[in-house]
């Protein structure tokens, strides 16, 4: 039982997400939340960190998959935070906490859920493992850059306090994630820590997340209740956000690549590692910029799933025969 309640979360985000904005949500219009502040960055590392315990960064240096792997590079950081960028400023324009949020959502690419949906719909998965390590690492060192020139005339923006927020959420947890990984392997079988261990990561971090969203919903409901129509916008932006990446994606994978690969780039380029920007937006930009990222969580798991079925139904991508890339 116990154990059905702490994996409930993660396979169930579509009813977790909205059950924890609601409660959040109730909890901070009856009350006074904003001690919870002080809980966010622990928090946002927690929920980082059992991400990071064997993630791949070798991946980031070995030579394969070159040109899926370009592609989903110059559409991550080129097409999509340019996307991101129209967006806000046509329908965010007096809202630039919450275009910060968006510009961060777009900006750091990739998630475990890359991986995990490539393979349910029989993509090809070490393409999508590279395009994750590689999304993560240069995604977080270009992202205080691309904010300051997306967004830096509108929020004030330290780009060294940044940059120590983006160390603390992202590399700090990667490399103590990889020297628990080492110490762990140490003690047990690669096939122990695969069936033991690796299950109960996604929902320790998913426990933490929940966390986060009831903190930083509760501590702003008054300002929400005024202001119903930045959940609405706010709402419609990330739809179109996320239906104009999938074209674009889609469009992309049928005309150079097969199956396989299309199916990764897909998946590595219109996921984003919203857990991660989650954390940046709360510290560096304010609950608002929160808001935006925690309702992008509602949108991508869904039509993420639809988007799968979509393929499945109609083969939106084709077989081809192609040498393997080295």
């Amino acid at each position: 039982m116990l154990a059905k309640i702490f994996h409930f979360p993660s396979k169930n985000l579509i009813i977790a997400i909205p059950v924890t904005l609601l409660a959040g949500f109730i909890a901070g219009y009856y009350t006074d939340t904003s001690f919870l502040k002080a809980a966010i960055l622990p928090l946002t590392f927690l929920m980082i960190y059992p991400t990071m315990v064997g993630f791949k960064v070798q991946e980031a240096y070995n030579l394969t998959h070159i040109r899926v792997l370009g592609f989903s590079l110059a559409i991550n950081f080129i097409i999509i935070p340019l996307l991101a960028y129209l967006l806000g400023i046509l329908m965010l324009p007096d809202q630039p906490e919450m275009i910060a949020g968006l510009a961060l959502a777009s900006l750091l690419p990739t998630s475990g859920m890359t991986i995990s949906w490539t393979m349910i719909f029989k993509g090809n998965v070490p393409a999508a493992i590279k395009m994750t390590a590689v999304g993560l690492i240069t995604g977080s060192l270009l992202a205080p850059w691309y904010l300051l020139f997306m967004v830096g005339k509108m929020v004030p923006i330290n780009v060294t306090q940044l940059f120590i927020t983006i160390s603390v959420i992202v590399f700090l947890p990667l490399v103590l994630g990889n020297l628990t990984f080492k110490l762990l392997i140490k003690r047990m079988e690669p096939k122990e820590f695969q069936s033991a261990v690796k299950p109960l990561l996604p929902s320790f971090s998913m426990w933490a997340m929940l966390l986060i969203i009831f903190s930083s919903i509760s501590m702003k409901a008054k300002m929400i209740v005024s202001q119903p129509d930045l959940i609405i916008t706010g709402f419609i932006v990330l739809l179109l956000f996320y239906i104009l990446n999938f074209i674009i994606s889609t469009v992309a994978g049928r005309v150079f690549f097969d199956k396989g690969d299309a199916i990764a780039l897909v998946y590595g380029t219109v996921m984003r590692n919203l857990s991660i920007s989650l954390g940046v937006a709360l510290a560096a930009f304010g609950v608002k910029a929160g808001l935006i990222v925690t309702l992008a969580f509602i949108i991508q798991v869904q039509t993420a799933a639809w988007y799968g079925k979509l393929n499945e139904r109609y083969g939106l991508f084709r077989e081809r025969t192609a040498p393997a890339e080295n």
